[in-house]
């Protein structure tokens, strides 16, 4: 009988493994959680060193003399290249480093951010924001890498920013890209208080008008919206969410809105996550993802731990998100032992 026990008992301990809170080492932020391939896998931005150093290898002249431009705050130099994360169960994660480098694109030279990945047609693409741009004047802006598996290498498809200008007052940051039951593609995106919506060709590679012969649709749904919106669609009802406050401070946070249609009109309806003065503070920039065939959603956040005030000291962590009977979503609950083993079928 015993025998039998022994087995049974490390079956439950496995099932029972939380991931902890943070879910890896190392300061990340932005994070977007997917499921690709059977797996779980999250696109962060490398937000500040940990320990050891990680870099690119070199930089082209012109990546240079961008790098070498006055006002660019030094943190952001550090932020050439995308690691990946990847699990089977939401727990044990492995990393994937340099996904995306800015060797493989030649126009970003710093501030390479929020990266946003979907599968098409045999293949994965990337978008991410680079070189933090202020004005219409400078290089750089919203791109897309593609390649043949999530976990990279990306390479940059087009040569330039798939969008390098600022429309609406939003800076060209914190993209996300979003599939419709209808098998088209939107991309979300937008920082300094404006939210914009852009409509994208079969291939992902360019922009198209909408029917109204729009290109660059703006949605920002309350004068509180900074930067990170998020789309999902649940139940026939789209959820927009996005990033409050100052980033660096310990109030930024989330809020969301609901519409029928992927454009709004969208109206805030409360916030979702929050600092939690026991667990972290500055929670925000995050994402969501449902198991599939399930109604079974977790948000995955950066946040900044208790006792540090370095605005690029943010770990990844990942929480349930539960809805209310009326379609609204419940607070989430920061913890530190994050959540369960959840292997997908």
């Amino acid at each position: 009988m015993r025998r039998l026990l022994i087995p049974l008992m490390l079956a439950l301990s496995a099932t029972a493994a939380h991931a902890g809170n943070p879910i890896v080492p190392g300061w990340y932020a932005d994070p977007e959680i997917r499921i690709f391939e059977g797996r779980y896998w999250i696109y962060p931005t490398y937000s500040n060193h940990f320990g050891a150093s990680d870099v690119s290898n070199g930089f082209t002249a012109g990546q240079a003399w961008q790098r070498n431009q006055p006002g660019i705050w030094s943190p952001f130099l550090a932020q050439t290249f995308l690691n990946v994360f990847s699990s089977d169960d939401l727990v044990h994660w492995n990393k994937h480093s340099h996904a995306l480098d800015i060797k493989d694109v030649a126009w970003a030279a710093y501030a390479v951010w929020a990266p946003s990945a979907i599968a098409h047609n045999g293949k994965y693409y990337l978008f991410f924001g680079a070189n933090d741009i202020k004005t219409n004047n400078q290089l750089g802006g919203i791109g897309v890498a593609v390649s043949d598996r999530p976990e990279g290498p990306f390479r940059d498809a087009l040569g330039r920013p798939l969008i390098g200008q600022i429309h609406n007052g939003a800076q060209p940051i914190d993209q996300m890209v979003f599939r419709d039951d209808d098998g088209q593609f939107y991309l979300y995106y937008g920082g300094w208080k404006h939210c914009n919506v852009v409509k994208l060709a079969d291939d992902l590679l360019s922009v198209v008008p909408f029917p109204d012969g729009e290109l660059y649709k703006e949605i920002t749904p309350d004068p509180a919206y900074v930067e990170g919106s998020f789309m999902v669609k649940r139940k026939g009802v789209y959820y927009l969410t996005w990033s409050e406050g100052d980033w660096t401070g310990p109030d930024y946070r989330v809020a969301y809105a609901m519409s029928a249609s992927p454009f709004g009109p969208f109206k805030r309806v409360g916030t979702i996550l929050e600092q939690d003065t026991h667990i972290a503070k500055g929670a925000g920039h995050h994402s969501v993802v449902n198991i599939p065939g399930t109604d079974d959603w977790y948000i995955a956040c950066h946040r900044r731990p208790l006792g540090k005030d370095d605005g690029n000291d943010r770990e990844l962590a990942i929480e349930h998100l539960y809805f209310n009977d009326d379609g609204t979503i419940k607070p989430v609950v920061m913890t530190n032992e994050g959540v369960a083993a959840r292997p997908l079928k």
